[in-house]
């Protein structure tokens, strides 16, 4: 082993003890996963309770409330009430031409698809719920993009001199006929909400409006959100040329474990342009100048985007923690603050779309707006993103329509690439076979070439030899270097795979999350409060192939007595990582080293060094041409007074 490969292993030790302190848990994160833990226990502790409590009561008294019952109406304004004229003045001095508008009830429209629940509220117009119907929270519960009452959307602009939101008015349904409506299949269902302007005596005008037009799908995530501006010339003051649309959600906790590579945070498009997003571990804030396409409240395996037709002007993006959580699975907040373009002296029609859903592969680059690029499989890096993109999620998916257990499908994925890449390994070891063979005659060149001045000798000397038997050094280095790229794709894709979130296999009750098989009263620096089984199992196989390795290598070469420990030092490093990320990724890499044992105790028994050593000596009374790399060295030497 050479002085370069020596560094290059100090500098790989290095940068992962680096990284491993970077990635460690800060005191916040630690108390905030303690918090979640306590909130469990808790949990179980009042539903216990409310079990033993509900035993000793009516079944009458035990009914659970609907999901009307969920958001209570507001009470009437005063005004609306007594309909006291100065009390209707004071709201016109607030809301100018919306004043009545500004007088209502909460209550809300629910639109029910073959795969969504929305609500949307009379007060702003706009979706406050969406449940997804085919997935549950971590503990069971169904599954909110937001909570209600959480999220603000609405309108921003001047009328009558007065700042206008529209998010504090109360829109009228297109259809009052009912308060729940579907659609299945291929149906869709129009349905809109309208802001209506008023007269110079106070009341509505039918025909000047603000309206939030929707198009639900039966069986789509995505649906067509148009905001439409009519008969607005007056109202809107006509140098007004643009509308601040904003946008905010405080999102809620879905997943058991917070994924450092994955989080939660606003990714958005540029128009024609490249996907780029906030920071996913901190508070952060980007201020757009240029045009976009669309923005997305991005979670680890769910997401919000808001899609322009054309685009939108540009805007402010900001992600940030509340210090006192608002509500107890409070995650992230997401605030968006869009321009888009109107005519105040006509009509106005802003053609948008809504994506609330699954960030799943398939469905989200069927759309063709690279919505895809919110799922982190190694986008910053071309060939990362082409072995998951082309390879190992088509691969996945096909494996996981035969409808088998995801364990399995692991495992089979895993025989799968090591079969690919089984030429490799055994051109690796052929390579480190007849390094083994021919270690004697390296040694024996060593000591003919003792002393630091004559490095330059010996190296040619080495060279010599290797060229005579037919061997090349870089010839085992270079198949490892290709494998490198799976291994890292495959680091990517598991975590980022929603196809795994709460499948359960053996111990692990969700291969998107670590598998606990026992939680610590205390937390153990660079490592955590609980013991992850998989990575254990992992951690001990690598351990083991560091050790066959090592001792591989000591045959063929001579190690510095650090460099073993250094290589024993990883693993334990990797134990810490790994120990609260996905369990699907410590499986996949420890069935890896299951099956590169046996490929290598299968090369052992099939290779015959006797008669690799006979094929290298008569490799060796072969003429060879010289390389012009060995012609540069034999003159580098005879420029030093050394004569081959």
């Amino acid at each position: 082993m050479n002085r370069n490969t020596i560094t290059g292993f100090i500098l790989i030790a290095a940068i992962m003890i680096a990284y491993t302190v970077w990635m460690t848990p800060s005191k916040e994160e630690l108390a905030r996963q303690r918090e979640i833990q306590d909130s469990i226990n808790r949990v179980k502790q009042t539903e216990a309770e409310k079990k033993l409590t509900e035993e000793k009561k009516p079944a009458e008294l035990t009914k659970q409330p609907t999901v009307e019952e969920v958001i209570p109406e507001e009470t009437i304004p005063p005004q609306e009430q007594t309909g006291n004229t100065n009390e209707f003045r004071k709201w016109q001095n607030l809301y100018a031409n919306f004043a009545h508008a500004a007088m209502g009830t909460q209550d809300t429209i629910t639109i029910e698809t073959d795969l969504a629940i929305y609500r949307i509220s009379k007060k702003s117009g706009f979706i406050i719920d969406a449940i997804l119907k085919n997935y549950k929270t971590w503990d069971s519960l169904p599954l909110q993009l937001f909570e209600p009452g959480y999220s603000k959307f609405g309108l921003t602009f001047f009328a009558g001199n007065k700042v206008i939101n529209t998010d504090e008015l109360y829109f009228t349904p297109s259809d009052s006929s009912s308060r729940h409506f579907e659609v299945t299949g291929k149906n869709s269902f129009r349905f809109s909400m309208r802001l209506y302007a008023d007269d110079n005596a106070g009341n509505p005008k039918t025909d000047s409006y603000i309206e939030y037009l929707y198009d639900f799908k039966g069986d789509d995530y995505m649906f067509d959100f148009t905001i439409n501006l009519v008969n607005l010339k007056g109202i809107i003051p006509s140098n007004t040329n643009t509308m601040e649309l904003y946008w905010n959600a405080d999102l809620i906790q879905q997943e058991h474990s917070i994924d450092r590579f994955n989080g939660s945070t606003i990714y958005y498009k540029y128009y024609h342009d490249d996907v780029d997003y906030l920071s996913e571990t901190k508070d952060d804030e980007e201020q757009i100048s240029t045009k976009l396409k669309w923005v997305s409240f991005k979670q680890r395996f769910f997401s919000s985007t808001l899609i322009a037709k054309q685009f939108f002007e540009g805007g402010n993006l900001k992600t940030f923690t509340l210090e006192n959580k608002p509500y107890e699975k409070y995650l992230k907040t997401m605030d968006a603050s869009l321009d888009i373009p109107i005519n105040p002296m006509g009509n106005t029609s802003i053609p948008m779309s809504l994506y609330m859903g699954p960030n799943k592969f398939k469905i989200l680059k069927s759309y063709g707006l690279e919505l895809e690029q919110q799922i982190p499989i190694g986008w910053s890096f071309f060939l990362l993103a082409w072995i998951n993109q082309y390879i190992v999620i088509p691969v996945f998916d096909w494996l996981g329509g035969y409808g088998w257990n995801y364990g399995i499908v692991i495992l089979v994925l895993t025989i799968m690439l090591k079969i690919v890449l089984f030429p490799i390994a055994y051109k690796t070891y052929m390579s480190s076979a007849k390094m083994r063979v021919l270690k004697p005659e390296v040694d024996e060149i060593n000591k003919k070439f003792p002393k630091k001045e004559d490095a330059m000798k010996k190296q040619q000397a080495v060279m010599a030899l290797y060229k005579k038997a037919g061997a090349n050094p870089a010839s085992g280095c270079i198949p490892m270097l290709l494998q490198m790229p799976i291994l890292f794709a495959m680091f990517r894709f598991f975590p980022s795979s929603i196809e795994l979130r709460q499948q359960s296999f053996l111990w692990a009750h969700d291969l998107s999350s670590y598998d606990s098989i026992l939680d610590l009263p205390f937390t153990i620096p660079f490592y955590g409060d609980h013991v992850s089984l998989f990575t254990l199992l992992m951690t001990i196989s690598t351990i083991m192939y560091t050790y066959l390795n090592n001792q591989m290598m000591s045959q063929q070469t001579t190690q510095m007595p650090g460099m073993k420990t250094m290589m024993y030092i990883m693993p334990i490093m990797f134990l810490g990582l790994f120990n609260d990320y996905a369990s699907g990724l410590s499986y996949y890499y420890f069935l890896a080293n299951i099956i590169t044992f046996g490929q290598m105790f299968a090369f052992r028994y099939l290779v015959n060094e006797d008669k690799l050593r006979a094929q290298i000596e008569a490799n060796k009374k072969k003429p060879k041409k010289k390389s012009n790399f060995q012609k540069r060295l034999e003159e580098a030497a005879k420029k030093r007074g050394y004569k081959p």
